[in-house]
């Protein structure tokens, strides 16, 4: 059974709550930082960009301290307040012709180490290690761990009735995404909710791989120090957002390589005849079909490359998976490219033009060779995660991406 909590967010004040929210650091350039920085005080971004106030770049022990700090400012001028009754937060995000309908909640630490809360991706223990310091110090989650689980009609009716009703916030970003979130906080609906997620075997990491891995060190951390630790205590969960499988969405990632590991054009496609009937485009663009099926883009012409799966053995759930076979096939036996999450030599692209910026990056000379694949689907990642086994990086591109600052869960 997956164990869900109500939690008393940290959350702005509904006439700040435009302005408070944020979309994640790495998303904005140089140029979008500074104007948001210097001309809008809500912004979450000075919470977790500490060092502008002091025009410096702080990193480390010393920037988690300032984070911290420009947290309780917060507080303190009431950008944010702080709820009176756990709740559950219900948040829709509308985005073109998608929107996504889940909500935020605390979930177990526990779940997470006895793989009720399954994963599908390897973390890397310095990272782990670097982001517990960082809760540790600042006391809060704002970034959620985005998982998802099967659809369920009890849920479904919970959330329809309740988006009926007022939300307590409702704006549209300049990205022309709209925002809305409910509280569900009646006792009534809180105990539906419980009972619904007690009956599900598993939830399933979407994305936040570490930001879950952190809080179970974290919580090991902290119980150290409680000589009263009781198991119920806030740092024993951590703030998660789910959604049901059918409101996700998974869009590829493009492969890029620099060059071709010493081969030729011309030796290149005799290697690749081994495992792939390569067939020459000649009209433009071209994209993958379906599963198997392999794009690539080679010194201005388009290739699909049809994988031979007579010659190839199938020996569980991963080695079917499309980046996978991509790996063992091509950029690790050809391309010389063994650590796909470090190697300079590869890159990745995703978005709704991904396969043009792959085109010009090739075309441009940074890249000799792209390679398009068909998007992974939610079966896929969880019959690999209920495997036990671990996608290669960048398999995935999962949306919704979720505004920073709307909702903070204290530890």
């Amino acid at each position: 059974m997956a164990i869900v909590k109500p939690f008393k967010a940290i959350r702005p004040t509904k006439d700040k709550a435009f302005f408070v929210a944020s979309r994640s650091y790495e998303e904005y350039s140089k140029e979008e930082l500074k104007a948001i920085l210097q001309y809008n005080p809500f912004s979450f971004l000075h919470i977790i960009n500490p060092g502008f106030k002091f025009e410096k770049n702080i990193k480390g022990k010393e920037r988690f301290g300032l984070v911290h700090n420009r947290y309780l400012e917060f507080l303190e001028e009431n950008v944010f307040q702080k709820d009176e009754e756990p709740s559950f937060y219900l948040y829709q995000i509308t985005k073109n012709d998608f929107k996504s309908l889940g909500f935020f909640c605390a979930c177990s630490v526990d779940d997470y180490r006895n793989n009720v809360i399954k994963k599908h991706e390897d973390t890397i223990q310095d990272r782990e290690e670097l982001f517990a310091d960082y809760l540790h110090t600042v006391g809060f989650n704002a970034e959620p761990v985005l998982m998802t689980y099967e659809d369920n009609e009890t849920v479904d009716e919970i959330f329809q009735r309740k988006i009926e009703r007022k939300p307590e916030y409702d704006f549209t970003t300049t990205d022309r995404v709209n925002h809305k979130l409910w509280k569900i906080s009646y006792p009534e609906g809180i105990e539906k909710l419980e009972k619904a997620f007690g009956g599900l075997d598993a939830l399933y990491i979407a994305d936040g791989h570490h930001r879950s891995a952190s809080s179970s060190l974290l919580a090991d951390l902290k119980k150290s120090e409680n000589p009263n630790h009781s198991g119920e205590e806030a740092y024993n969960y951590f703030m998660a957002y789910l959604i049901p499988e059918s409101q996700m969405r998974i869009s590829e990632f493009n492969r890029m390589v620099r060059d071709l590991n010493g081969y030729s054009k011309k030796e290149f496609l005799i290697q690749l005849d081994e495992h792939f009937r390569i067939e020459k485009r000649e009209n433009g663009l071209c994209k993958p079909s379906k599963k198997h099926e392999f794009s690539m883009y080679l010194e201005g012409e388009f290739y699909t490359l049809h994988f031979r799966q007579t010659n190839h053995e199938f020996t569980d759930v991963l080695s079917r998976l499309d980046t996978q076979i991509l790996y063992k096939t091509v950029l690790e036996p050809i391309l010389g490219i063994t650590d796909l999450r470090n190697d300079k030599r590869i890159c990745y692209g995703y978005g709704k033009n991904n396969l043009i910026q792959m085109k010009d990056l090739v075309d441009s000379g940074n890249f000799a060779v792209g390679f398009s694949l068909v998007p992974t689907t939610v079966q896929e990642i969880k019959a690999i995660a209920d495997a036990g086994l671990v996608m290669p990086p960048k398999s995935t591109y999962i949306e919704p991406k979720l505004r920073s600052g709307l909702a903070i869960y204290e530890l």
